[in-house]
């Protein structure tokens, strides 16, 4: 009877530990479904979690891969996890899931910054780091913001670029997104700043929001022109408006009556910039942004202190970093034109 009783108990204590391992093993597997390929599933691997507006825009889809192409140069575990509509509630939700899931770094374009900011507090309050990028939330607990241009920058291009398709003066109109977006917001005032005192003779006659959504975008901006029959000009201030307005006057038939400029990608604007209808579009490079967005995570979760100037990558090799408000520069806009849209294939 020993000898059997013996054998059960070996038996079951074997039993028990082959089951321990199985359940660990399936936790490792489902622990991040939704990692970067190359990021790698080890735990002592940084893992940095990025929150665009939306997924399934090519804008957000380039920083996704500069994301992606960061993590197998730094040995890092990327998440890219983001709602289909640019909905703050849906954000929030996500970002809930991230903090329970205890990323090391969470990073945020928020859609809301003012309703995004507690959310973040409690992720910090997690004992996780806390970022922005693309889109700022100033008012938060966040280390650091990964800036793609300034807005001072960006406004400027945006209005010197329309108004010398304009010729200089005529009447224009803003068709936003988010209307909470801060960065479209820093944009447009900065807009409105320089035509008034570098364009005396143009004007802003309307700014209307149609989310991130295109197809809201070309319906807004067709309305703008039927409500304003001597408008010259529109600005699509996102990537979503930006062929949006374009389109607008594709099919409206007004290309050279009505000019446009936007915040558009590459290979999204490519058509109507050949076509006239958008004389330029005004940008950055959008995966160097990503690239950019997970190496400054990996140096948050190894306390490695920003420098003045840093070296990222053979392309990246002068980011700012400015201390008094947290921020990283990835660098000057660029101005997207048919001749160089086909440098990049996003």
């Amino acid at each position: 009877m020993r000898t059997i009783t013996g054998g059960r108990r070996a038996l079951g204590t074997a039993l028990a530990v082959a089951l321990a391992g199985i359940v660990a093993l399936a936790g490792c597997t489902q622990k991040n479904p939704d990692a970067a390929a190359g990021g790698g599933g080890g735990e002592d691997r940084v893992t940095v979690a990025f929150v665009p507006k939306l997924q399934g825009i090519p804008y957000f889809e380039a920083m996704n891969t500069g994301g992606r192409q960061a993590a197998q140069d730094l040995g890092i575990e990327w998440i890219y996890r983001g709602g289909t509509t640019a909905d703050p509630g849906a954000q929030t939700d996500i970002v809930n899931s991230l903090i329970q899931q205890r990323v090391d770094v969470l990073v945020v374009a928020p859609n809301d910054p003012d309703s995004m900011a507690p959310v973040l507090q409690e992720a910090k309050d997690a004992g996780i780091h806390v970022m922005t990028s693309d889109t700022d939330a100033p008012g938060s607990v966040r280390e650091a913001f990964v800036n793609q241009a300034t807005a001072e920058g960006v406004g400027t291009a945006l209005t010197d670029s329309l108004m010398t398709a304009m010729g200089g003066s005529g009447k224009y109109a803003i068709v936003s997104c988010g209307q909470t977006a801060a960065n479209l917001n820093s944009w447009i005032e900065v807009q409105r700043k320089v035509t008034a005192e570098k364009y005396p003779g143009a004007q802003i006659v309307d700014v209307v929001y149609a989310g991130e959504d295109e197809a809201q975008s070309v319906a807004m901006a067709k309305d703008l022109m039927n409500a304003h029959p001597d408008l010259t000009g529109l600005v699509g201030e996102c990537t979503a408006s930006a062929p949006g307005v374009a389109k607008a006057v594709t099919e409206a038939g007004k290309v050279g009556q009505v000019f446009t400029v936007g915040l558009g990608t590459p290979q999204s604007m490519k058509q109507y910039l050949d076509n006239g209808s958008s004389s330029a579009a005004i940008l950055w490079d959008v995966e160097q942004l990503g690239y950019l967005t997970a190496w400054a995570g990996k140096q948050l979760a190894s306390g490695t202190p920003f420098q003045a100037t840093n070296k990222v990558n053979d392309s990246l090799t002068a980011v700012q970093w400015t201390e008094s408000d947290k921020t990283l520069l990835l660098g000057d806009p660029l101005q997207i034109t048919k001749d160089n849209v086909d440098r990049y294939n996003y």
